[in-house]
């Protein structure tokens, strides 16, 4: 594992405190990066953003059945939310049956990126906490 320094804590503590150094989170009514994380970090939210990664292109029932367990109205929800806070785009083809398909925009890619190096850090530590787990289980 690995060991993060005394230097590295510091300039965390600097970059917090200049992101929330002018908020008293006492009496703050709005929250600007609560409010995007809100929707951002959901995990059905994420799950849809890897998979539209992954897949570049996907119709509504794809991605249902990529993202397992999401109901038809969390889904729709969902990507009516993403699709406001300009996350991913939606394309209605005039067909019949009329078909809809969904993609990352510009934007939705950049957290994508974020979203990978997040997964990746998950990937290396999650034996780590499954294990504390178990201990605490056993005590």
């Amino acid at each position: 594992m690995e060991t993060i320094t005394e230097n590295q804590k510091v300039a965390s503590k600097k970059k917090i405190k200049k992101m929330f150094g002018h908020i008293d989170l006492k009496t703050a009514e709005y929250c600007p990066i609560r409010d995007v994380m809100a929707l951002a970090s959901d995990k059905w939210s994420i799950l849809i953003i890897l998979n539209l990664g992954y897949s570049r292109v996907l119709r509504f029932n794809k991605i249902k059945k990529y993202v397992t367990g999401i109901s038809n109205k969390v889904l729709s929800e969902r990507l009516k939310t993403l699709e406001t806070d300009g996350y991913l785009e939606r394309k209605m083809f005039p067909e019949v049956p009329i078909r809809v398909e969904y993609s990352l925009t510009d934007f939705g890619y950049s957290y994508l990126q974020k979203l990978i190096e997040l997964t990746e850090w998950i990937t290396q530590y999650s034996d780590v906490v499954i294990e504390r787990r178990k201990e605490a289980n056993v005590s």
